[in-house]
């Protein structure tokens, strides 16, 4: 089971689309799959457009009675993937954007990584279509920050929330962290779980992918300078040495691809 995570807040323009353009790639890529959206208290009309969605797609929508954030609505997406899942070793889950950042066509490539016996897959982001020269810097610049902090071998950007995850990689992860895996919100919050999950990967790789910011239907909600001062600081707290994983059950055996 692919479980696609969406996080949303007052996505109401894209995110109905973004679910049909999904339901398109695995129509032609035939995977077993979940959508599951963190409504995180939206105020705009967001309800009503997934109602109808609901009844045709393999569709579960989590809301949020009050604004939690990104990093909150994130782990409470990946924790009932979790939960849900009877074959953790096999099944993923894949977190991407509602404004339509992250495109759908990308995802059959980050499952076949997973299905070659990846437990970490990022999306390594080309900026297109950010009219904002502070907002280009910070994306390109963004991962220099957390440099030494965040060591995931294979990956160079840290601050991506285009990425899979095995389920029991990501278990691993969430047992060490306890009561929290994320302590950070923003673009943090991507470096913090790809750091978090990474210790426990026996094979990462990356996938070349386009963030697309001229499909965004609203302004950005990212602050330059309150996200570089941000990132800065959680640099100081940063810090995920690689853990040996557990050895496999046999040494013939390689991981079921996902489903």
């Amino acid at each position: 089971m692919i479980y696609v995570c969406i996080p949303s807040h007052d996505e109401g323009p894209t995110v109905g689309l973004l679910l049909w353009r999904i339901r398109q790639v695995f129509t032609g890529f035939p995977r077993e799959y979940q959508l599951l959206v963190g409504d995180d208290a939206s105020t705009d009309c967001t309800r009503e457009i997934l109602q109808p969605y609901s009844r045709v797609l393999p569709l579960t929508v989590l809301r949020n009675a009050t604004r939690q954030g990104y990093a909150a609505t994130v782990e409470g997406l990946l924790r009932h993937a979790a939960e849900r899942t009877d074959r953790p070793k096999r099944d993923c889950a894949i977190v991407m954007h509602a404004d339509f950042t992250h495109g759908p066509q990308f995802l059959p490539e980050l499952v076949r990584r997973v299905e070659g016996g990846a437990d970490l897959v990022v999306g390594e982001g080309v900026l297109h279509g950010e009219a904002s020269r502070s907002h280009r810097l910070l994306r390109r610049w963004a991962p220099m920050l957390l440099r030494g902090r965040v060591g995931v071998r294979n990956v160079s950007d840290v601050v991506s929330g285009y990425l899979a995850l095995r389920l029991v990689t990501l278990k691993a992860a969430m047992k060490e962290a306890g009561p929290r895996l994320l302590q950070t919100d923003g673009w943090a919050a991507n470096a913090e779980l790809i750091g978090r999950v990474g210790r426990f990967a026996r094979k990462v790789e990356t996938v070349p992918t386009v963030e697309r910011h001229d499909l965004r239907q609203r302004s950005s909600r990212v602050e330059p300078w309150v996200a570089t001062r941000a990132l800065w600081r959680a640099r100081a707290e940063f810090r995920f040495p690689p853990v040996s994983p557990p050895p496999r059950q046999s040494p013939e055996r390689e991981p079921e691809p996902v489903a």
